[in-house]
């Protein structure tokens, strides 16, 4: 299998100096590391072609040679990304995440991190039209995962610690060779941690971590919309070894509405008018967020017609003024009419066909456009 160039991998040049080969890795380390993507192969490759390329521009003598030769210069000189003698498996990922995590929690001690932060938590909120118009605080009681008070997250029985693990020694990876190739992973006996519990907790059987649920008061800001996110910082789960917890995510999912539709900052609703108050005019009561308003139906309106009202829609949490209120008139037929109804209802209606078709110009058009519709349709 062809090995791409290690420059293109780390995304440099070929005059990096040493401090940007040491970013770059640190970069790509960080985004495909095995532990952050535990599911995903493809992380993993990338994770260990960034690794061998970090080995060697790393290294003044084998990046001279790789530079003059290339793949096929180390090679012949035995170092085509493989470790020189007396260096341990992951200390090239230890120097470079010793920088992010060393000073801070492990006192500047050097070597692997095994320094975890904690996994980001979701949860789905539903709200009322009402509260995410206008805003509200909702308490949340959620199941998590909480350090174990007894063993304060260690997973050792109080009064015991961690010893090394023996599969690894304490790199937390091991080398599997096969022939020609040699493969380094995650040790399989810690995980990576680099020790292991010979005496467990009895109240988290080791694990290091409970589950119990804990309450938060979540304030939702005016005009948040469905898709929205509210972040609580640190309330996700909790970090391994003293690293920091992740955070919690509200996704914010608005109910539907009995009158309302929302859209953005806009809002429509259905106003059903009798017909004889459509065909003469009048005016109906609208109901809006901040209470009812008089709208005026002028005469002859029909079914379908918009009415906006400005600045009756919601204020959306990012942005200026708030949208409008769109109202369609739905002209409504009348049901369980008496026979006396029926009849003057009937009597109505001759009157209308006597008089031709100005009283329904929209029958009349749609009538036109049927006949002009067959009439292309003939041969």
């Amino acid at each position: 299998m062809t090995k791409r160039d290690y420059y293109e991998v780390l995304g440099l040049s070929r005059e990096a100096p040493d401090v940007d080969i040491k970013k770059a890795y640190r970069r790509l380390a960080m985004k495909h590391h095995p532990d952050r993507n535990p599911d995903d192969p493809k992380a993993e490759l990338a994770f260990k072609e960034a690794k061998e390329a970090y080995e060697v521009l790393s290294d003044a003598q084998k990046r001279g040679v790789y530079d003059r030769h290339g793949h096929a210069g180390l090679e012949a000189a035995g170092g085509g990304g493989r470790r020189g003698p007396g260096m341990n498996p992951g200390d090239a990922f230890g120097d470079i995440f010793g920088d992010v995590f060393g000073d801070i929690f492990g006192g500047g001690r050097r070597g692997r991190s095994t320094v975890f932060r904690g996994a980001d938590l979701r949860y789905e909120l539903a709200l009322t039209l009402e509260q995410a118009v206008f805003g509200d605080t909702i308490n949340l009681t959620l199941p998590t995962q909480m350090n174990c008070e007894a063993c304060k997250g260690s997973g050792a029985k109080p009064g015991s610690k961690p010893v090394t693990c023996k599969t690894c020694e304490g790199a937390g990876q091991v080398r599997m060779a096969q022939g020609f190739f040699s493969v380094q992973q995650t040790c399989p006996t810690c995980r990576g941690a680099g020790q292991q519990i010979d005496q467990p907790c009895g109240g988290c059987q080791g694990r290091g971590r409970v589950q119990k649920n804990k309450t938060l008061a979540v304030k939702v800001p005016a005009g948040v919309d469905t898709g929205d996110r509210i972040r609580l910082t640190g309330e996700g789960e909790p970090g391994q070894n003293g690293g920091p917890p992740g955070d919690l995510y509200v996704e914010i999912r608005t109910q539907p509405h009995e009158l309302f539709e929302r859209d953005g900052a806009d809002l429509s609703c259905g106003i059903p008018v009798n017909f004889v108050l459509a065909a003469l005019g009048g005016v109906v009561q609208v109901p809006t967020l901040d209470g009812e308003v008089t709208l005026k139906i002028p005469a002859e309106t029909q079914s379908g017609r918009v009415f906006r009202l400005r600045g009756k829609g919601v204020r959306p949490v990012r942005g200026n003024g708030p949208g409008d209120l769109y109202c369609r008139v739905e002209v409504e037929t009348p049901v369980n009419l008496t026979t006396e109804q029926k009849r003057l209802l009937e009597a109505f209606n001759e009157a209308l066909l006597a008089g031709g078709d100005r009283h329904r110009p929209r029958s009349q058009s749609w009538l036109d456009g049927v006949r002009q519709f067959f009439e292309k349709m003939t041969p």
